[in-house]
């Protein structure tokens, strides 16, 4: 694992809240010696991670100790293949649509669909940018919340082992 010195980055950047993510993991998974201590312990009682317990499933306290590990090895290792292996598949398909679609175009509808596209490529970096400042700020919020869970797990861990 390697993690980026924190003097590179500016407080509030993506790499310095995925640094704090995976130390707090690192040190949840350094304090949590016996994890199945943590199976049937419910995650409610604690005010901190209430919120994350999910609607359809109650869990405990090691289902969500593994989760965020899981979520750390995604975020050193990447995403599974099975993921990716859907995505090319999901490119393919759109790959066979557009090249299906546009073999019925006109001429003349392309003269009208090349002044329309300069317009749309205006659009599509505004959204883009648009997209990307909501996708950022999600996942920094997400990661924060995260951190905070790996902190609250680990406290909660000490305290059901009288540390």
């Amino acid at each position: 694992m390697m993690q980026l010195p924190e003097t590179m980055n500016p407080k509030n950047s993506l790499f310095n809240a995925m640094n704090r993510f995976i130390g707090a993991v690192n040190n949840m998974d350094q304090t949590v010696m016996v994890p199945s201590l943590l199976r049937d312990v419910p995650l409610y009682e604690d005010r901190e991670l209430v919120s994350l317990k999910s609607d359809t499933e109650e869990g405990d306290m090691y289902s969500y100790y593994q989760l965020l590990k899981s979520i750390r090895q995604d975020i050193e290792w990447g995403i599974r293949c099975a993921t990716a292996t859907a995505d090319e598949e999901r490119k393919e398909g759109m790959k066979l649509s557009r090249t299906s679609s546009s073999g019925s175009t006109t001429s003349s509808a392309s003269s009208v669909a090349s002044y329309s596209s300069e317009e749309d490529e205006e659009d599509d970096e505004e959204d883009l940018h648009e997209q990307f400042q909501y996708h950022l700020t999600g996942l920094q919020g997400v990661l924060s919340k995260l951190t905070l869970s790996a902190h609250s797990l680990t406290k909660r861990y000490k305290k059901e082992i009288g540390i």
